[in-house]
């Protein structure tokens, strides 16, 4: 997959106290980059705490879970874009179908 956005990834970990997410979001991309999902479950059974949402869209649990990280995913051009990254508290203060 062509991970778009990684720029945004590495904003996120350069923030002060989010510098432990520099090495998980690190390992998701190197990992999502080495795959071709063709639908919803391929990711599913890589990352078996996502969830997928209506849309393409899917979130993720990233540093043992103290962070979500939101992805749109488009199977057929095999590209997956980075729509949001924070904590749960930042996570449940948006709309991760419209983000």
């Amino acid at each position: 997959m062509r991970v778009i956005a990684v720029g945004t990834l590495r904003d996120f970990w350069n923030r002060p106290g989010r510098g432990d997410a520099e090495q998980p979001l690190r390992a998701w991309v190197q990992i999502v980059r080495a795959v071709e999902w063709s639908k919803p479950s391929d990711g599913k059974s890589m990352f078996r705490s996502a969830d997928i949402l209506k849309g393409g869209r899917v979130i993720f649990n990233i540093a043992g879970n103290k962070y979500r990280l939101v992805a749109a995913v488009h199977y057929r051009g095999s590209r997956i874009y980075v729509r949001f990254i924070g904590t749960h508290e930042e996570y449940d203060r948006i709309d991760a179908n419209s983000v």
